[in-house]
């Protein structure tokens, strides 16, 4: 699969989706909002956060971009929101990159399940890019 860029924003992502869709006249997308999460107690859903993007991808000239909103406690710095996706079907492929990537690295989230993925994790290099590697079956 080709690697994707996801695009965080600072609560604005549903503004930036509706514009991008416009721009590139491309369909209008499939939006998860926090809300549609699963009851975490470890990550409870406040009001403030409900109708914040969770995921959502745009098809931009045969490319998927991946798009959502940071959380208000998560850091975000304008400018620097970008992340690259790295998405396969073989998990220990995706166990070998994070742990090569994570090598003088900062780890976001260790490999593990999710709501969403067997195995997802997500780490910034050494040299500060930031990665998401995560477990697609088909």
């Amino acid at each position: 699969m080709p690697i994707q860029p996801y695009i965080n924003f600072d609560g604005d992502c549903l503004d930036a989706v509706r514009f991008y869709v416009d721009v590139f006249k491309t369909e209008q997308p499939e939006i998860m909002y926090y809300e549609d999460m699963p009851e975490d107690p470890n990550f409870p859903i406040t009001d403030d956060i409900k109708k914040l993007v969770l995921h959502t991808t745009l098809i931009i000239n045969g490319s998927s971009v991946m798009f959502s909103d940071v959380p208000p406690d998560m850091p975000f710095l304008k400018g620097n929101n970008v992340s690259l996706t790295f998405i396969s079907n073989d998990e220990e492929e995706i166990r070998h990159i994070f742990d090569r990537l994570k090598e003088g690295g900062t780890v976001g989230m260790e490999l593990g399940k999710t709501f969403w993925s067997k195995c997802y994790g997500a780490v910034t290099d050494k040299f500060g890019v930031e990665w998401q590697l995560d477990f697609d079956e088909e």
